[in-house]
């Protein structure tokens, strides 16, 4: 018996819908990531792009437990000499409500080709609402026990 590897004709787009509101922000992008990798469906190969599509609404309704809104910091620099800029996570949410959620999901993808592929599978929208109804996502409950 061969081994059966999925090939880019052989998958089907499909798209999912996640309300991220109450959600904590490390558990909600654990689970969106392994969405988006395709590692919930039995076809995976860690070498393809399931072409799972995730649109996140409500993505600025995420929490974080702890002080980790004003003791967590984000760190990242510029390429010059001594520009290393620094923002705690509430100052980032301010500025850009969805962005910590993006950060997250994508510290869990694999940091290649493939991964930049898969970010952008990855809708967030701050609000309820989102502008992808016409793909007709289903809702994916990202709840404890799945």
């Amino acid at each position: 018996m061969k081994t059966y590897t999925p090939k880019a004709g052989d998958l089907e787009e499909k798209w999912f819908v996640v309300d991220a509101e109450n959600q904590i922000l490390g558990r909600l992008a654990s689970r969106i990531a392994m969405v988006l990798r395709g590692k919930n469906d039995p076809r995976f190969a860690p070498h393809a792009n399931m072409r799972n599509h995730v649109i996140v609404v409500n993505a600025d309704k995420i929490r974080m437990t702890g002080n980790k809104w004003t003791d967590k910091v984000f760190h990242r620099h510029t390429g010059w000499i001594g520009n290393l800029k620094s923002a705690t996570a509430e100052r980032i949410h301010a500025k850009k409500p969805t962005e910590l959620l993006r950060m997250a999901v994508r510290g869990m993808i694999p940091h290649n080709r493939l991964g930049r592929q898969m970010m952008r599978q990855l809708r967030l929208v701050a609000g309820p609402e989102h502008n992808h109804k016409a793909q007709k996502p289903v809702v994916l409950n990202l709840s404890k026990t799945s």
